[in-house]
């Protein structure tokens, strides 16, 4: 019996991943979680096989739990199921230890088969992900944004969807000092000159939400 946690900020999405699961014979969710903190909190007494984690969420999003338990040193493998397509999060969730990446707009089925694949320690990944890992393996060129850390990447995103940096700060619970520092960052490292050039950006690597 594989046992399941369940983490998403959104009671439906829990109780229908739930409700896949309960006409599977072999997996079973035995807890969930509505914050990263949460998830966390169980991550210390874990009593499942395998994560699935959702990206954003309040208090700690999921690269945030991601690079903590990575940092923990849990043995548990963790499956990303997120809204975001894979080319915005899946080949950082998998560099940040991830086992798996899969959008919510797959197929109940292929949700059962990855959860199968990880818990027997395997990797599961669209082959259009595995390509874009490959890419990056090889050391292909990549888009300008890859080189930003997980935080910067976030805050990138939400600069780009026209958000300021006191609406960051509250939303990420930082200091609008460090959210400040953030965008230096991204600046310095992406050759821009200001919030127009990252919206720009953003619009056009179709980053936003």
């Amino acid at each position: 019996m594989i046992k399941v946690f369940i983490a998403d900020d959104h009671a439906v999405v829990r109780k229908g991943v739930e409700q896949i699961f309960a006409e599977t014979p072999d997996i079973r969710v035995v807890g969930e979680a509505g914050t990263g903190q949460d998830v966390l909190d169980a991550a210390k007494k874990p009593n499942f096989d395998v994560l699935i984690l959702d990206i954003s969420m309040p208090v700690r999003g999921g690269m945030d739990v991601l690079t903590e338990l990575k940092r923990m040193g849990v043995r548990f493998p963790v499956l990303i199921l997120s809204i975001h397509p894979e080319d915005q999060y899946g080949v950082r969730a998998v560099k940040s230890g991830a086992a798996g990446y899969i959008t919510k707009e797959s197929i109940p089925e292929e949700l059962v088969i990855a959860v199968r694949k990880v818990a027997s320690g395997g990797k599961y990944a669209s082959p259009e992900l595995v390509e874009r890992l490959m890419r990056t393996v090889s050391g292909d060129q990549e888009p300008l944004h890859a080189s930003l850390s997980n935080r910067e990447f976030q805050v990138l995103r939400m600069i780009g969807s026209g958000m300021s940096v006191t609406e960051i700060a509250k939303e990420l619970a930082l200091s609008p000092k460090t959210v400040s520092s953030f965008r230096s960052r991204i600046l310095d490292k992406m050759h821009l000159r200001n919030n127009a050039d990252i919206i720009r950006y953003v619009v056009k690597a179709e980053l936003a939400d």
